[in-house]
């Protein structure tokens, strides 16, 4: 039952008692050998930055050199909430089914046998990221960005306005945003910010109820929608029509949507038509929707559709808020005050500077959709405040061996699905790289998820297996095809929990 006496290394052999084959070799209690060597990674979050670093790490079959050895990685992903799948499920509009379906690609590598799921774990609350780095490898910090960036001007505090990551997360059931209850008794919105997220929330806010009954929105927001008196969505930005960050998918279901015209301000679009030359093809195809939407007259089934529609969403271009006007008892909203700006520079590095003139729309409701930021998550690991990233070389965060991280924790929140992708297969083969290299200690042998668990019961933290996950999965499901929807999503964390252990 002894273990084999030597080990090959290259240039010849290793005696068994050596000190070198004690490190890279443990005997358990029954006699069997095994390699210490085997890397354990732990992962923090499970939306796509997470997912998609888990997925390249476990594909990969790597031979450090100086091990001269095939590894595998094993990897353990940690999540706050009971059910993973971060941005795709709390996210992504009800309405773009199509988007959510790499949710299928994430679960076949959660179910993969060397990978492993915990939800219901707080790092940085219920184990910190230095006890997770004493238990693994290496540790990639994937939480993403639940911060809101704020307008910082006055009334921004007053009932009407929120955050776009907030309404975003009520009408997506994320159990933090449940008790928003936004008020939707006006008739104007204004959307702060020219993004994908701001299309989406005018989008909802606008799309007749019997479309969004098809889809996964939440029971609550749909039955408030249903109510709504919202009839008009300005979307508002700062910069020109050159310069919006939304893609032309986004635009062309605006232009499209059912029961809505588009209103736009002719002026705003001053000189665009002689820059499309400049531009590169998928920025002008956008920008010629736009001014096709803008300026052209249109056909008589489209005029038709416009003349029979009972509400309307407008861009309007450089405006940057100065301050929430309240109503006489100074509880509400009731406008917006918006300041006159003009370009300074050209194309997507132009500059909005104030031109002094300002003006006021009134409104109900304003949502700002200026961007989501990082938090920091535990005072040992490095975090730039004023960029609100982790400070990274390629996914390794700095002055910090063994820490990794990727998605918009490494970059901030910018791009799509498919650039949080490339960004975590990057941290992925940079963290591959430094085990190869030996940059990253493998010598060690690392308990992982045996003394995490461990610890987690002794504070009275029960995780979530992956297996937990799929009930609640099957009971979302089972409820939704019961009202004709894909899905009813549970609303609490608390009955997340109920269905999990039961």
């Amino acid at each position: 039952n002894l273990c084999f006496s030597i080990c090959v290394w290259g240039w010849g052999v290793i005696p068994q008692h050596s000190w070198l084959f004690s490190a890279l070799f443990s005997v358990d209690s029954a006699g069997a050998c095994f390699s210490s060597c085997s890397p354990k990674v732990c992962i923090v979050g499970s939306g796509p930055a997470g997912f998609y670093t888990a997925q390249h790490l476990i594909k990969v079959i790597y031979h450090p050199l100086w091990l001269g050895a095939q590894q595998h990685v094993h990897v353990d992903i940690y999540e706050r909430l009971p059910v993973p799948f971060g941005l795709v499920r709390f996210g992504v509009a009800p309405d773009h089914p199509e988007v959510k379906n790499v949710i299928n690609t994430f679960t076949q590598t959660a179910k993969h046998s060397r990978c492993s799921f915990y939800g219901n774990v707080n790092v940085g609350k219920d184990v910190s990221v230095q006890e997770l780095q004493r238990a693994y490898h290496a540790v990639v910090l994937s939480y993403g960005a639940e911060g809101n960036r704020t307008m910082g001007v006055p009334g921004e505090g007053l009932a009407g306005v929120y955050s776009a990551k907030d309404f975003v997360g009520w009408y997506n059931g994320l159990p933090s945003c449940r008790q928003l209850s936004p008020d939707l008794s006006c008739e104007t919105a204004v959307i702060l910010g020219q993004g994908n997220v701001a299309l989406d929330v005018a989008r909802v806010l606008l799309s007749p109820v019997d479309m969004l009954k098809e889809t996964d929105i939440t029971q609550p927001a749909l039955e408030a929608l249903a109510h709504s008196q919202v009839r008009r969505v300005l979307i508002v930005g700062r910069r020109g029509p050159v310069q919006v960050a939304f893609t032309i998918k986004e635009l062309r279901e605006m232009v499209n949507l059912p029961g809505t015209r588009p209103d736009m301000v002719e002026a705003d679009f001053d000189g665009v038509t002689e820059a499309l030359k400049d531009l590169p093809r998928p920025r002008k195809r956008l920008t010629e929707l736009m001014l096709k939407t803008a300026l052209q007259t249109p056909g008589e089934t489209e005029q038709e559709r416009r003349d029979q529609a009972s509400r309307t969403w407008g861009l309007r271009f450089f405006r940057s808020p100065v301050e929430v006007l309240a109503d006489p008892e100074r509880h509400r909203t009731a406008g917006i005050r918006l300041a006159v700006t003009r370009l300074e520079g050209s194309g997507e590095a132009a500059r909005a500077v104030l031109t002094g003139d300002v003006e006021d729309v009134t409104c109900g409701l304003v949502i700002s959709s200026i961007g989501y930021k990082s938090l920091p998550i535990d005072q040992s690991v490095p975090f730039d405040s004023k960029s609100a990233i982790v400070p990274n070389t390629m996914g390794r965060i700095k002055q910090a061996p063994g820490l990794y991280c990727s998605g918009w924790l490494k970059t901030g929140p910018t791009g799509v699905i498919a650039t949080t992708m490339n960004n975590s297969f990057d941290t992925a083969r940079s963290l591959l790289d430094d085990m190869e290299s030996g940059v990253l200690d493998l010598s060690a042998a690392k308990s992982g998820s045996q003394v995490i668990t461990a610890l987690l019961e002794q504070r009275g933290v029960k995780p979530v297996s992956f297996s937990d996950w799929e009930k609640i999965d099957r009971v979302e499901m089972s409820r939704g095809e019961a009202s004709g929807k894909p899905r009813e999503k549970l609303l609490t964390v608390e009955e997340m929990l109920h269905v999990a252990r039961t």
